[in-house]
This record gives C-alpha cells, structure tokens and sequence, in this order.
C-alpha cells in the first residue's frame, strides 16, 4: 500500500509543480507590490456636486523608504494603466478639497452624471502604497477638463517626423447647446504667455505634430535638448444672443522635451534663373523657420535647381522623381509647372517672368506661383522719407543691368521707403517681403512693407534687382 501511495506521489508531484509554474506564469508581475500603507478615507457622499467644491479631503499614509515627494494618483483602472494626480506632498499628509479630487477623477475619464469605481494610491518614486477604493458620482466641471496629456507625461519630440502625431490633446465639457470653438496653448510652467496649437470647431481633441508644438516650445523660450515642465490649457468660446462666454480650463503640466529645427539654405542655381550656372553666385532664399522663399526669374524651358552652399558640392537639391541621382532627392512634391529634367535637375514649363518660389521644409513640397508683378519694370524710382512720400517727385534710379537699379544717398536714422515703376502710386510697387523691415528680399505689391533702415546720416548705394528679387544697402 505504502508503495502505490508513493507511486502516485511520483506521478502527481510534477503536474502539481508545472500549474504552480503556469501560475507564476499568469501572475500579472507589472504592477508593483504595495511597500507602504495607505489609511482608508471614505468620502462623505456618494454624489458629489459643485457646492462641496471647497469642503475638505486629507489622505494620511505611512512613511515610505526613498527620498523625493509623493505623489496621489487616482484612476479608473485597478491597475493605474491610466492615472491622474490629485496632488503632491512632502510629508505623509495630502490636504486637498473635493473639487480638486472631482477634477483628478474627471482627468482620469471618469464620466460624470454615473457612479463609477474610483481607485487612489500614492507613489513615491518606485515605491507604491496599498490601494484603496470607493463609488462615487462626480460632477460636470464648469470649465473644460483635459484628459490627455495627463500631469507629468513626458513628450521627446522627433525632429526626423516634424509632420506626424506628437500628441493628441484631448479634454471633456459639458454641451453648450450652440456652436464652441476650442483653442489649446502651452506655455512653460508658472507662465501666463500662452501660445496656441491650433482651434478645433465642437470637437474635444486637437492632434499636434512634432513641429507644431516644437515651434510654439521654442518661441516660448524652451531650450532644445532641456526637459521643461510645460502648462497646456484649453480655452472655450461660445458665441450666441446672449453674448460671448469664454471657459478656460484647469493647466496641466507636462514634460517637454524640445529639439532644434534642422532647416537649411536652399541656393537658386541653374539655366533658366537669373543667376545661370553659376555656383559662387547661386541665389540664397529667405528662410523663415520651416519656409524658404523667394520672388524672382524663371525662364520657360529652363533648367535649375537648389544647392546647399554657393559652390556644386557637397549639397544638392531636386526633386524625388524616378531618373534623379538618389543623392539629390529631396522635394516630394511639386507643382504642375516644374517636371525633372536629366538626372539632377528640373524645368519650369511656365511662361517666362517672375515668380514666387515656395518650399516647405517639412513636408519637403515646392510650388512656383506667377507674381503679382510678372513683368520687370521699364523704370524705377525710389520713394519714402528721403522725399518725403512724394510719389509724383519719386527719384529715379540707374538701370546697370536687366532688372537691377542704383541710386546713392545719405540715409538718416528711421528712414523709410519703397520702389515703385511710374513717379505716381499705382500697381508697379517692390518693397520688403511681406513686412516691414530690412531682409534683403523684395515683395511686389499686396505683398510687402516699407523698407527700414538706419543710416546715420551716411552715403549708401541702394540696388534694386527687380530680376532676382533682392535688395541690398551698400556704405559708400
């Protein structure tokens, strides 16, 4: 008898060994086992509402091993796959209210209006409390509440992808009942200089891509490289008989980590452009962040296309068409006027004049658009404070070459002015592209603002080149 028993022990002993292991196997090992104890608060009431705003939650746990602070979180979910904090604390002690314990619940997607199983626990560090648990009903907040990204999630943005999916902002609201435009802005932590991501129409999310919320980070004085706290908000707007009500919710602070824009020069070279084929003297285009452009020449049928640097090498741009050198490809897409040409380059199959070059960096797309002005002037004249905006007195400029005009004068400080084609206002208008300022590129009219320069009271030669679209102030 002894000997079946023992048998049977045998044959037993093994299967019982394996399901331990199957078991081990199956046990959810991600979630940390609790190493310090958290007291058990009930909530006073199992409906919240928005009178109870200020009454008081404290939460008391043991002292865990470590250093740094604790954080609560509270959850939807047992195991705290998605999380929000309620607060932060140095000692063993969080003092909070219920409207900030209703707002971490509606950050963590608990929906309002239907009991729901709330989870808290507190963390430090790697450490984690025992969970604790309660039903309860929150209430709607009377400001948007953002979900995503949650409190202290951090974001690397990927400078290689600037135009895919950094991060969805998403938020919950109540209805309004009319028309409510969304605006999401980011500023660094403790910052009132907002700035926007973008406007969304009824909808409660806003996807934001790589460039977008770096471009907003780094003109908000974010260095690249630097993990920063970010505070992210989302304002609602609603416009009706009654009149214009604005929201603005809660910030929530994020970790953000920048990067520096990796854009390039482009150099207009080739055949059909005014420069021709050459390297030393390829025209550099204005560069604004992510844009690169340029008012200026093409020839019909002509040949060019973009260097990296004023000389043939290393750097060449052209577009990604099947018969270009691999090592030139570069532009996605392009307009209708412009197919490749040979193995590096491409034609303009527009009619001769002047056009506006565009490229995106970003989505590496060019497109050449007729100007305004696609004719070069028969005359110049320069115009503004050196005359006094006398346009009928304007002064007439040198032509020294096919669309390049001189003239030399003493320029004060503060001055102003412009060039236009006829000694009256009228259409044949070049000053600085798009706005005011000193750039060096010209913009035909509808597209440009007075050039300002301070001179000192000094001789300078000013040149117009009409052809390629520039300008330059020379001291004599």
């Amino acid at each position: 008898m002894k000997n079946i028993f023992k048998i049977l022990i045998v044959l037993f002993l093994p299967l019982i060994l394996l399901n331990s292991c199957r078991n081990d196997a199956d046990r959810d090992w991600t979630t940390p086992e609790p190493s310090f104890t958290l007291k058990n608060t009930s909530l006073d009431a199992a409906v919240l509402y928005p009178t109870m705003e200020n009454n008081p939650y404290v939460l008391v746990w043991d002292a865990a091993q470590g250093t740094g602070a604790y954080s609560v979180v509270v959850s939807s979910k047992e195991d705290f796959s998605t999380k929000a904090i309620l607060g932060t604390s140095e000692s063993t002690t969080l003092r909070t209210t219920v409207g900030n314990l209703n707002t971490a619940m509606l950050q963590a997607g608990i929906n309002p209006y239907a009991p729901q199983k709330v989870f808290v626990r507190v963390e430090r560090g790697t450490a984690v409390s025992n969970v604790i648990s309660f039903t309860v009903t929150p209430y709607p907040s009377a400001v948007p509440v953002i979900t995503k990204p949650t409190a202290g999630q951090a974001v690397l943005l990927d400078s290689s992808e600037p135009l895919t999916n950094a991060v969805t902002v998403m938020w919950n609201d109540y209805t309004y009942g009319v028309d409510v435009n969304y605006t999401v802005e980011v500023a660094p932590k403790g910052s009132t200089a907002f700035a926007s991501l973008g406007t969304v129409k009824n909808e409660k999310e806003l996807p934001v891509s790589n460039f977008t919320l770096n471009n907003a980070a780094i003109g908000a004085g974010l260095t690249a490289g630097i993990t920063t706290d970010v505070d992210i908000r989302v304002t609602a707007k609603t416009e009706s008989a009654g009149g214009v009500i604005t929201k603005v919710s809660n910030v929530v602070t994020f970790k953000l980590t920048p990067y520096t824009p990796a854009f390039v020069d482009f150099y207009l070279v080739g055949g059909g452009t005014a420069v021709g084929w050459n390297a030393g003297g390829a025209q550099l285009l204005k560069n604004d962040n992510e844009i690169s452009e340029i008012y200026t020449y093409l020839e019909q049928n002509g040949e060019f296309r973009f260097l990296g640097q004023q000389d043939w090498g290393p750097v060449n741009y052209s577009l990604n068409a099947d018969g270009i050198n691999a090592d030139y490809k570069y532009f996605n897409t392009w307009s209708a006027n412009l197919v490749p040409s040979g193995n590096e380059n491409m034609k303009f199959t527009g009619n001769s004049g002047m056009y506006k070059i565009t490229i995106n960096q970003n989505s590496r797309d060019i497109t050449v658009t007729p100007s305004a002005l696609p004719t070069l002037p028969t005359n110049l004249y320069l115009v503004g404070s050196l005359n006094g905006w006398d346009a009928n007195n304007a002064l007439p400029m040198e032509q020294v070459n096919d669309g390049v005009y001189e003239y030399t004068i003493a320029i004060p400080d503060g001055a102003q002015f412009k060039f236009i084609g006829q000694q009256a206002w009228g259409d044949l208008e070049w000053a600085n592209i798009h706005t005011g300022g000193n750039s060096g590129f010209l913009g035909p009219k509808g597209d440009n603002d007075n050039i300002q320069f301070d001179g000192g009271g000094a001789l300078y030669k000013i040149t117009a080149n009409i052809k390629l679209g520039t300008y330059k102030l020379t001291p004599q």
